[in-house]
């Protein structure tokens, strides 16, 4: 206690300026020098003290030095507002510091033997998503490696409840309907429950209660309907519940595969951290630390007897899930994080869907801070308090956010004076803090966030969240919840519709940095303080123009999300089979490697339909093979890079599917750390300085356009179809750019095939009926004699713009045994031929 007191006197020495700047550089090298050679938790401890030095001198400088007079209200009200902004600022930086001080990583826990698991409910809440999502969800959460005798699958359908089926529109009563009797056809068949409810009611918290009703197991895995498992989740969560009889959470990280509104426009995706990543991979660890990492309404693994004495899930707000852990911490349950990606999810892909979704989170957030203030609530620990606080009170950003923003305007526009220092004064004190202030976060968080990353999220948010701010607090019970949408078709550039705001502000900051400019170089008696406000204000117009780039929607190229994998597989066309290697998939398609020599020149040139059959991985049951179309095929050196789109899917081959995609939790890891690479504040500064100057120009160019051209639907006859995406290019070995246009093959192989749904119980079933016969190129390298040209039998595909296969019509007569064992005589050859034939043909062209 006392040396605590000793520094704080010693920090509230006055000292002089060129003192204190000399003192604030020397804490600089003294940390950049720990950066670069020292590792440990005790340089750790000294880099991050240091820091903390020098922030405490400045909030003691801005406290006591720079308020304007209270003679001058204006200025001074204004001055305050914006001392209240940076001493928020400041608050949350610490907290994040003590939380994140020292992040748990947890060991895995020890397992079980079969007979001692407990039993497990699977709970997929759904609202209006399609079945096809559903599907893959429902899907691989039977596919779990858990004994299927203790794991049960729900559907909590809110869409097809008895109040919508008895909606007084007949419209929207009948869609509820058809919706209720497609997914109970669909859990039929994949072996889940179907259960909805009389009304919609509390709404997602009302869902998981109701399913809470019906349901009997010990632990419940809640997963969003967007959110599919991959295979070991329960294998490397279940565990923890025996270790600790009091454990009622353990939550695991949102991994998406799309990238969100900011990421895609930006075109980061594939090489920058997803905003997500920094909460889930340091701030939930380091809430772990201190019994306070909480449910985040997915991925989570809940007790069922800690659900039962809380009442079920907490429904006052509308963010229930960290209500309900807030309400259970409270009650002397604990809690625990496991930073693995264990499911595979969507983000909103426009920028309106992901400011609904944040609202959402904010006023939620908001509405647990004035209901259930964390401050007075008993049973929780002081640092549990502190730790609720900081979640809870991180939502304000909009509020400084928007005060810095505009705060230059104030002194070039109307020279007010809010904030009282000279030149020498801001550099020593000012420019050394902001300058320590972004080592200190890149110290910590550089591995998951790149630098004024953080600035351009909150402030692209801030605009919109401002209001939802508002509302609450005017409010607290008003907010209700809206389901965020997800799946938008982006098929061509555009602005998004919640531009507007944010050419206003940059034409406003503009306009400042035009003003200041002249002010400070042709008006008589300005100080140089202008040109410290005008470089304040030129690096808010670049974060401005950063975020035209965000609202300026680029098209979106892949219709499904995609996932880097490395599975083996064996590919069949015509009766042939080859074993292949697995790289990417979709749930629209895959691409697939092969030596080049096995395929003939023309492959890939037509639409050739197979089936593609994937080795499980060990343990896991073997599923149907998957039906497929040749379709691209590239070389890459010796080897041939080929995509296969998938046919017409069945409701049995989202079990191969899902099986494929979401087998391996280890492609997900593999995606997260390729991003995770530390990125520096020079080059994340010029990065961020590139993207100020260069957006504003796209955006620009966007609005003047209007909105891009859509391009034109090809009608493709049967005999020619047409491929509307670009051709499949090789890059960075296995991650292959795997840019899905509309879809491949319009219409190929399937303009005279048939497709009959049958019944709700099919997603995209189809009995494929007989169609006629066209020349086809060879798919594989051929044998040692010349091939006749071959017939192979048409298959449905999917379009890219209908959602069921097209009705049934009348066949055309198909081909004679005879005729069909003629035309494919030659394939029939045995593969080991072929791989003779193959070498020689190597040979031939070496020599």
């Amino acid at each position: 206690m006392g040396t605590t007191v000793a520094g704080l006197a010693l920090l509230s020495q006055p000292v002089g300026t060129q003192n204190q700047l000399a003192m604030s550089l020397a804490a600089m090298a003294a940390m950049a020098g720990l950066w670069l050679l020292f590792d440990g938790p005790r340089a750790r401890f000294v880099f991050l003290a240091m820091g903390s030095l020098v922030v405490l001198r400045y909030i003691l400088w801005r406290v006591t030095d720079t308020l304007p007079s209270p003679g001058d209200p204006v200025s001074f009200g204004f001055g305050l507002l914006l001392l209240l902004c940076e001493l928020y600022c400041v608050f949350i930086l610490f907290v994040s510091l003590i939380i994140n001080a020292e992040p748990l990583r947890r060991r895995p826990p020890a397992a079980a033997p079969a007979a001692d698991l407990p039993s497990v409910d699977v709970f997929v809440p759904s609202y209006n998503e399609d079945a096809e999502i559903l599907a893959m969800t429902l899907a691989a959460a039977r596919q779990m490696n858990y004994p299927p005798e203790k794991l049960t699958v729900w559907l909590l359908d809110d869409g097809g409840t008895d109040q919508k089926c008895a909606d007084p529109n007949p419209e929207k009563a009948a869609a509820a309907q058809a919706r209720r009797r497609e997914l109970q056809a669909l859990c039929a068949e994949l072996g889940a429950r179907y259960l909805t409810r009389a009304r919609n009611e509390h709404a997602k918290a009302g869902n998981l209660n109701n399913g809470l009703a019906s349901a009997t197991g010990d632990l419940v895995l809640v997963l969003d309907a967007d959110h599919v498992p991959f295979r070991s989740l329960l294998n490397e969560t279940v565990g923890y519940f025996a270790e600790d009889p009091k454990l009622f959470l353990v939550q695991t990280p949102h991994a998406f595969l799309n990238p969100d509104p900011i990421e895609r426009n930006l075109r980061t995706f594939q090489r920058m951290p997803s905003e997500n990543e920094m909460f889930y991979a340091v701030t939930q660890a380091g809430l772990d630390k201190w019994n306070g990492s909480f449910f985040c309404g997915s991925a989570a693994l809940l007790r069922r007897a800690a659900l039962d004495e809380a009442g079920g899930f907490a429904g006052i707000t509308i963010t229930e899930d960290c209500e309900t852990a807030f309400e259970l911490h409270s009650r002397g349950w604990t809690s625990a994080y496991v930073d693995r990606p264990l499911i595979a999810g969507l983000q909103p892909d426009t920028l309106a869907d992901f400011i609904g979704q944040r609202s959402r989170w904010c006023q939620g957030m908001f509405q647990i801070l004035l209901l259930k203030n964390p401050a007075l609530q008993r049973g929780l620990k002081p640092i549990q308090k502190l730790a609720y606080l900081s979640s809870m009170t991180f939502w304000f950003f909009p509020i400084p956010r928007l005060a810095f923003m505009f705060a230059p305007l104030l002194h070039i526009f109307f020279d007010l004076k809010i904030f009282v220092a000279s030149v020498d004064e801001s550099i020593a004190y000012t420019a050394t803090y902001i300058v320590i202030n972004l080592m200190m976060q890149n110290y910590v968080y550089g591995k998951f966030r790149w630098p004024f990353v953080s600035e351009l999220y909150e402030y692209v948010q801030g605009l919109y969240l401002s209001k939802a701010i508002v509302s609450v607090i005017w409010s607290p019970r008003k907010p209700t919840f809206n389901v965020t949408n997800k799946g938008a078709t982006l098929d061509h550039d555009h602005l998004s519709a919640l531009s507007l705001p944010f050419f206003a502000v940059y034409g406003l900051l503009l306009t400042g940095c035009l003003v200041a400019a002249w002010r400070y170089l042709f008006e008589p008696g300005v100080t140089n303080l202008m040109l410290v406000v005008g470089l304040w204000n030129l690096f808010n117009l670049l974060t401005a123009g950063a975020a035209l780039g965000v609202c300026a929607e680029r098209r979106q190229l892949e219709r499904t999300p995609s996932l880097t994998i490395n599975r083996r597989g064996q590919l069949t066309l015509g009766g042939r089979a080859v074993d292949v290697a697995i790289e990417r998939v979709s749930a629209e398609a895959c691409t697939v490697r092969m030596p080049a020599a096995l395929l003939a020149a023309g492959a890939g040139q037509r639409p050739i339909p197979g089936t593609l059959t994937v080795v499980p991985v060990a343990g896991a049951r073997p599923a149907g093979a998957l039906p497929v179309i040749l379709g691209p095929v590239t070389r890459s050196g010796a080897d041939a890079v080929c995509r296969l789109a998938f046919g017409t899917l069945r409701t049995q081959d989202y079990v191969a599917l899902a099986g494929l995609m979401y087998g391996d939790a280890e492609a997900m890891l593999r995606f997260q750390l390729r991003r995770r690479r530390h990125k520096d504040l020079f080059t994340g500064t010029l990065q961020f300085v590139w993207w100020g100057l260069a957006e504003p120009v796209r955006a620009l160019r966007y609005a003047l356009a209007g909105e891009a051209r859509r391009p034109a639907a090809v009608e493709a006859p049967a005999a020619a179809p047409v491929y509307d995406e670009p051709a499949l290019q090789p890059a960075h070995g296995s991650d292959q750019v795997f840019a899905q246009g509309a879809a491949t093959a319009q219409g190929a192989a399937t303009a005279q095939g048939t497709a009959t749904v049958q019944g709700a119980a099919a997603i995209r079933g189809a009995s494929h009926g007989a169609a006629p016969l066209q020349p086809v190129d060879l798919p594989f390298a051929p044998p040692v004699r010349p091939v006749i040209p071959v017939r192979t039998q048409a298959q449905p595909h999917k379009h890219p713009q209908a959602p069921h296969p097209a009705p049934a019509q009348a066949h055309p007569p198909a081909p004679t045994e005879a005729e069909a064992e003629g035309d494919w005589v030659r394939l029939m050859l045995d593969f080991e031929n072929d791989r003779a034939l193959a070498a020689r043909g190597r040979r031939t062209d070496a020599a």
